[in-house]
């Protein structure tokens, strides 16, 4: 079965999570330093669609508190445009407010070192990104595409 790439594109980071082969489970994968352009990015991301067989893609918009998109979520929407350019895949954009906090909070409670966060609460991040998609698609039995959203 295929998998869904979960991705918390961040200014200098992006963080990645994949979905198991039933479609119901995120898992923290990795996170990437981002490169000077799309271009750049797209050399690790394309390895990992064909080795997990990946069929979809769930990116988080940090929107703002009133649902509005600001600053942040302009630059991810230009950066999955520029991806759009580079793999055919379907692309879902997930709102994604306090992912980076609630997968802060997460691994405080959890104990991990402060060290450890800050080299993996992107992927975590991610991760409940992706998971958040996941649970509404099961939910809904469908895309849980709030329509405008879904790219």
């Amino acid at each position: 079965m295929s998998r869904i790439l979960g991705l918390d594109i961040g200014d200098k980071t992006i963080g990645v999570a994949i979905s198991d082969e039933t479609g119901k489970l995120a898992l923290p994968l990795k996170t990437i330093v981002r490169g000077n352009s799309v271009r750049s990015d797209m050399k690790w991301l394309k390895p990992i669609l064909e080795s997990y067989q990946v069929t979809e893609l769930a990116v988080g918009l940090p929107l703002s508190l009133d649902g509005g998109r600001g600053v942040q979520a302009e630059k991810v929407a230009e950066v999955v445009a520029s991806m759009k350019r580079f793999i055919s895949h379907p692309i879902h954009l997930v709102d994604e407010r306090f992912t980076t906090v609630e997968a802060e909070r997460r691994m405080i409670e959890d104990g991990v070192r402060r060290s450890e966060r800050k080299r993996s609460v992107d992927s975590v991040a991610a991760c409940l990104i992706l998971q958040s998609f996941l649970d509404r698609r099961s939910a809904l039995g469908t895309n849980p595409s709030d329509g405008d959203f879904d790219e």
